[in-house]
């Protein structure tokens, strides 16, 4: 009886570790080399901060809103990449 309880209150806390990763946020893969995500860092935080963790099409949208105002190497990833 005492082993019974003992797998429960092992599988319960286990469990519980499982629910409390699945509750932390995931952390977003972001297209692009780390070149080009330092090209247009910048950019994204001074005109798309408040949909930073937004998908990827809504930044790039923002950023498509604001290319007039975008930095030279920003401009030029977006038309290296066809946008």
């Amino acid at each position: 009886m005492r082993k019974f309880f003992l797998v429960v209150t092992l599988l319960s806390a286990s469990t519980g570790a499982i629910a409390q990763q699945q509750k932390q946020p995931q952390q977003q893969q972001r297209s692009g080399t780390p070149e080009e995500q330092k090209a247009c860092a910048h950019d994204v935080q001074k005109f798309c901060r408040a949909i930073m963790d937004e998908s990827d099409l809504t930044i790039l949208a923002c950023l498509q809103q604001n290319r007039p105002k975008l930095t030279h190497a920003c401009d030029q990833v977006l038309v290296s990449n066809g946008q």
